[in-house]
């Protein structure tokens, strides 16, 4: 049985998060429909391997790595990148920046959510 990364992702959102399904949506940047459309398709993978003793290879998919959203405490811009990086303003060179993500995906890598 093949998962796909995105059928993964809305299934730790969803059952191990406790988020709605338009907070998935949102984070899945798709919509409500296509979010209940991917992890109707996840839980019924998962149903079937744990019934039928099948092992489950999770692979392929959409999806976006390591990426977290910042704003710019200095003029207000907002960027994305790599959050294992220095999150510096693309705009100004400031180092003043703030994590958009960290109450929803990053948790502990990201550099800017040291309180989690």
């Amino acid at each position: 049985m093949t998962l796909k990364l995105e059928e993964l992702e809305a299934m730790r959102l969803k059952d191990i998060e406790g988020l709605n399904q338009a907070e998935c949506a949102e984070l899945m940047s798709v919509s409500r429909q296509t979010f209940q459309n991917i992890i109707e398709s996840a839980r019924k993978k998962v149903a079937l391997a744990l019934t039928n003793g099948k092992g489950i290879h999770i692979t392929g998919g959409k999806y976006t790595y390591n990426i977290c959203t910042y704003t710019c405490q200095a003029c207000g811009v907002e960027f994305s990148m790599n959050f294992e990086g220095e999150a510096i303003c693309p705009a100004c060179g400031a180092e003043n920046t703030e994590c958009l993500n960290k109450e929803k995906f990053c948790r502990e890598n990201c550099k800017k959510n040291s309180s989690l």
